[in-house]
């Protein structure tokens, strides 16, 4: 294992997932879905996420998105698409994308030409094998306007190391809902987990117990020393899968690209609260 390599990938998740993820926490792209009538930030956020996929119904969803509930899922899909298309989906994702990135970075309109610069080799031509969503994003012509060819490179960058972290926690027997009520006992709320993901308290509930029963929570419903090994061992792995488009960099390339996002990072983290359900840190710098 490229020890290095898999360090950069999280570090360099940290900085490019606040710039990526004002797609869902900035009012302008809700403002954008919300003017072809997808009301409520859910529908938007399906249809935005989603339309890589084609006009697919919920099923291909739950298993790509993974922590969602299903009955969640289905409310929205298929029928966002009796509203929109996929394409004029993408369209709005892409401008509320960069109509928030545009005031959050307004200034530093010279630091994001270097920084979609630099993101774009590492985000074009991903090896998308077993991962659903950085290939149907990867299918996507980089636009043309920096802002907009830095958010398509972090949204490439970020799906491709989720679907990884998807698979990890797969290879580790963990559900969608034992992933959340896991991390829950570690260190994100429950209340920034359950109400964002559909899971009814039953079935919450039900997932804690699999996961007590396993021995990865305690009665009191903590994580178990197991339980946190899991987790480690599942960041651990994704790290290593998301290592590949950061290995041609020396340390001196990463110490630029880190000296070269974190500002941008750390502006766009005021759209974002946190703990979030996204579960990314706070950057630092």
């Amino acid at each position: 294992m490229n020890t290095s390599a898999a360090t950069t990938a999280r570090t360099m998740w940290a900085l490019f997932e606040p710039i990526h993820a004002v797609a869902y926490f900035a009012p302008e792209a809700e403002a954008a879905y919300e003017e072809v009538g997808l009301r409520g930030f859910w529908r938007g956020y399906f249809a935005g996420r989603a339309a890589p996929l084609g006009p697919v119904g919920p099923e291909p969803v739950v298993a790509a998105f993974f922590t969602f509930a299903p009955a969640m899922v289905a409310r929205a899909l298929p029928d966002v698409w009796s509203l929109t298309t996929p394409g004029r989906a993408l369209e709005l994702r892409r401008t509320g994308a960069a109509a928030a990135l545009t005031r959050l970075l307004a200034g530093r309109e010279r630091e994001v030409e270097r920084a979609a610069e630099a993101l774009v080799p590492r985000a074009a031509g991903l090896e998308g094998s077993g991962r659903v969503l950085a290939a149907a994003n990867g299918a996507l012509d980089f636009p043309d306007k920096p802002i907009e060819r830095l958010w398509h490179a972090t949204t490439l960058l970020r799906e491709h190391r989720g679907d990884g972290h998807v698979a990890a926690l797969v290879a580790a027997g963990i559900d969608g809902c034992e992933a959340l009520v896991l991390r829950s006992a570690v260190d994100v709320p429950r209340a920034e987990l359950q109400p964002h993901r559909g899971w009814t308290d039953q079935e919450w509930e039900a997932a804690a117990q699999r996961l007590t029963d396993r021995g990865l929570l305690a009665p009191d419903g903590t994580a178990t020393q197991d339980g946190r090994e899991l987790l480690r061992t599942a960041e651990t792995a994704t790290d290593r899968a998301a290592e590949r488009p950061w290995r041609p960099l020396g340390p001196d390339e990463v110490a630029t690209l880190v000296r070269l996002l974190t500002p941008l990072a750390t502006a766009c983290a005021t759209a974002l609260r946190f703990p979030n359900p996204i579960g990314v840190p706070k950057p630092t710098g």
